[in-house]
Parts: C-alpha cells; structure tokens; sequence
C-alpha cells in the first residue's frame, strides 16, 4: 500500500535532484498506486504543478496542501499551482508564490509555452516526450505533415532534427498562435512552416496540395465534442493516408484513449491502408507508470516502404 508518508518522501527526494528539464514527479492516474489515482504532481522548471483528477477528501486536501508548502519552503519552487481537474473547466488556482508572466516547459533543451492557470490544458503533454524523440531523430530532409497539431511542439522538434518543412493543421487558430510562439522561440522560425486553421476531416484537398508528405503525424484527442471522436473518425484519416504520403512515407499513429487499444489502430490501416506497415510501438516513459498499457498511451508506427 503505497501511503503519504511513500509520497512525501518521493517528492521531496526527486525535488532535491531536479532540473529545468520538465519532470513527472508522481503520476497516480495510471492504477499502480493503489488509492492515489487522482493525484498527478510535476515539476516545470520553477513550478510545481499539481492535479487532482477527482475529488479529493477534505482532510486529505489539508494535508496535502501542508505538504506542498513544504515543498515550496525547500526554495526549489517560485510557484506552486493546483488545478482541479474534476469540475466543469479545470480551475486552477495559485496556492503559494507568484508565477512569471512567461512560463516554458523544458524537455531535451527545447522550450514550449505553457498557460498554467486559464485553460484546462497547459499547452503542452509531457507523456510524448519518446514520441517527439522519435520524430526529431527521423526528421531530417523531410516534409512533414502535424495532423492535430496543437501548439506545434512535434513541428518544433522535427526543424530541430532537419526537417525541410512542416505543415500543421488544427481547427483552433489559437493553440497555432502559440505553435508560431514555440517556433520563435526555439529560432526555428522557418519560411516553409505552414499553420492551417481547418476541421482536418473537411479540408482533404488542402491538405494534400501542401504535400506529399515523408513523415506524417497524426495525433487526435480521443474525443472533442462537435469536431472529432477517434472511435468513428480515426479511420476518416487512415483511409487517405495514400493520398498524403510520399513513395517512402513514415506515419506516427497516436492514441490516447483508454478505452481503444492498439489493435483498433492495426485493424484500421489492415482495412483502410494496406499499403503500410506496422513496424512497431514506441516505448513508453517510466515517470508515467501504467497497471495496463492497453489503456495508456499509445504511439504506432507505420511505413509505405
């Protein structure tokens, strides 16, 4: 039985050998801390981030919050920010210290913009990390295709692994607002960037007049009220796949839905695009323990060639 006493002690431990590289320090979502699954604590540079997915008891939220301004006094922190996940738009409010009027988050040296206190997302996943690892190591000389692609970290990864050019679509003109901030600060402000505001499952023929694509991205949310639900509209996308991709064309198929699992995806490009390969599934990061990996995150890779 994992207790708050195991908690204190790991939080205090992984704060004391931090950096300003972003850090899960715990995750409980993922089932292997028995009672603890509401609970995920990060640490982003000088701020430590909590989040309560649930409901949490009264007395238990007291004793936390002590434990957080311990945390806070250890002087590793200039900020600490709990957000709570279970009400109707994630509130987020600023328990001790003042947070910079500019916040990033800092994996592998590259730094993307984070809102910590106004959106229910930060701006940036954190669990990805391996999946933008992969596409900075195979980027180079490529023309890359971001589907869903949200504040453009994976577009700012593939310009530092070499690529040639990067076309991000999402149907939200604000997260590509701060895609084009993540660029510039990063000086990877390249002229053959393009950031397409569109419903992608209504805008094909554009998408495809900026291509052929050699290394394509595709990472939904699992469901968005209105616009997408991977479970009915991830094949829409699979089944044109041949019309986007080059002659030698690599694919990172995401998945983030705990109720799909990697077969869905396999039996999706079996039935809509047997041109491609299923060449393996990228590991998961160890700060994101999960009891089954079917229900945690899920990176696919596909090839053409």
């Amino acid at each position: 039985m994992y207790t708050f006493e195991d908690l204190e002690k790991e939080l205090l431990e992984k704060t004391a050998s931090k950096t300003e590289e972003f850090i899960r320090l715990f995750y409980g979502r993922g089932g292997c801390f028995e009672g603890w699954e509401f609970l995920s604590v990060d640490a982003i540079d000088s701020v430590l981030s909590i989040a309560y997915y649930n409901e949490v008891d009264e007395a238990l939220d007291r004793q936390l919050q002590a434990l957080f301004e311990v945390l806070f006094k250890t002087g590793f922190y200039e900020a600490v920010v709990l957000q709570r996940r279970y009400l109707p738009k994630a509130p987020s409010e600023l328990l001790f210290g003042k947070l910079r009027e500019k916040l990033y988050a800092v994996e592998n040296g590259i730094s993307f913009k984070l809102n910590l206190l106004s959106n229910q997302n930060s701006g940036f996943f954190a669990d990805m990390k391996i999946g933008r690892e992969f596409v900075r190591d195979n980027a180079r000389g490529k023309r890359v295709l971001n589907l869903f692609s949200y504040t453009c970290a994976f577009s700012v990864v593939a310009y530092k692994g070499g690529a040639d050019s990067v076309v991000n679509v999402d149907m939200s003109k604000s997260v590509l607002e701060t895609g084009r901030d993540n660029h510039r600060f990063n000086k990877v402000e390249v002229r053959g960037t393009r950031y397409m505001p569109y419903n992608i499952l209504k805008s094909f023929s554009r998408i495809k007049r900026a291509g052929p694509y050699d290394l394509i991205i595709i990472d939904p949310p699992s469901f968005q009220k209105g616009s997408f639900a991977a479970s009915k509209d991830y094949q829409k996308i699979i089944r044109r796949l041949d019309e986007l991709a080059s002659d030698e064309c690599t694919v990172l198929s995401c998945l983030n839905s705990p109720h799909l699992d990697s077969q869905f995806i396999l039996d999706l490009y079996k039935e809509e695009a047997p041109s491609f390969t299923f060449v393996k599934r990228l590991d998961n990061m160890e700060s994101f323990p999960s009891k089954e990996s079917e229900r945690a995150l899920k990176n696919l890779i596909f090839t053409n060639f």
